[in-house]
């Protein structure tokens, strides 16, 4: 990876200012180049992943592209609650598409920019799990098939958070949600299903694909800047953690997300033309039980006795994260 990680030798602190670096190695969010893209106003709760994400992404996007830039935006829970007509938080061109069709739309926006021959302006489509990894899948994968010059940027909370919490084909095994109780021999979400989403890009063998996280705001900065250097298709999933559809308290979302990266459940990589050219690794690897005790929907793992079984499984899915991306750091 191109993107040093800097290191904070303050005990205790995750601040993503630090005013005591260079300018040439802050994060845009701690500089004059930060533009607000997604403003105050809006209806997201409080600690809401997806919010922090979203600006985060677009800010950089942004700053990438000396303010030329066109956002899409699927149906959703980003949608929602920064947009309740008739008022807006973007202040950005955006645009709403249906919840499925969001890559396609955002593929006739930059082919209406080249022939009106704007080589400058880039354009970005966003969408919850729900209209990725289910909805717009067709759409996204047609994108991905034609190359079209787009950004699709996935924020994955894990769920259908907007209409209550129902499973999508991006929440983890033994998740509980609307439609995945907590009931049975198998409680949650089952596991062996769904889609792994940054993999399936990569099979399109699209010039660049990328997992981020919110706790790590450099790297998915650099992430933004490295994809809008390619032309073409490009694809960034970004684990969004959900205090309400997670149980977590709103406090918690940066550390749900490290800790989400930390156990090995999210791999965070990036990827050109369809071969891993750089993981984002840790110093040591943390029980998954540290990731799955603050979430309630998790909860039964836990009580009225631990389901060791259960536990044991998903902490062989997060150990073979750990091998198949080398995640650890040597020794």
């Amino acid at each position: 990876m191109a993107f040093q990680p800097i290191k904070f030798y303050q005990t205790g602190t995750f601040t993503v200012g630090n005013r005591l670096l260079p300018d040439t190695e802050r994060s845009v969010q701690s500089t004059v180049r930060r533009t607000n893209s997604l403003n105050s106003g809006h209806r997201a709760c409080q600690g809401c992943g997806e919010a922090l994400g979203a600006r985060y992404a677009i800010d950089a996007a942004m700053e990438a592209t000396a303010g030329q830039l066109i956002a899409a935006n699927a149906t959703g829970c980003l949608e929602v609650f920064s947009t309740p007509y008739p008022e807006t938080s973007w202040q950005i061109p955006w645009i709403h598409s249906l919840f499925g069709n969001t890559a396609a739309v955002a593929t006739g926006i930059a082919a209406a920019m080249r022939v009106k021959g704007r080589a400058d302006v880039r354009v970005v489509a966003q969408g919850g799990d729900g209209g990725t990894t289910d909805i717009g899948f067709g759409c996204l994968s047609g994108m991905f098939e034609r190359n079209d010059d787009v950004l699709y940027i996935c924020y994955d909370n894990g769920g259908y958070m907007n209409t209550g919490v129902q499973r999508s084909s991006a929440t983890p095994p033994a998740a509980r949600t609307a439609t995945t109780a907590a009931v049975g021999p198998s409680p949650g979400n089952t596991f062996g299903q769904g889609k792994d989403l940054p993999l399936i890009a990569m099979a399109h063998g699209i010039p660049y694909v990328a997992t981020a996280i919110v706790s790590e705001l450099r790297d998915l900065e650099a992430k933004v800047r490295r994809a809008m250097e390619f032309r073409g298709a490009r694809y960034l999933h970004i684990l969004v953690p959900c205090p309400l559809g997670w149980g977590h308290d709103s406090s918690l979302t940066i550390r749900m997300a490290r800790l989400a990266h930390e156990t090995g459940i999210f791999p965070v990589f990036e990827a050109e033309n369809g071969e891993v050219t750089g993981v984002s690794r840790i110093r040591r690897q943390v029980p998954v039980e540290e990731y799955l005790k603050p979430q309630k929907r998790y909860a039964h793992l836990f009580s009225p006795k631990p389901r060791e079984d259960v536990i044991r499984r998903i902490q062989e899915i997060a150990d073979r994260n750990i091998r198949k991306y080398g995640l650890l750091e040597e020794a």
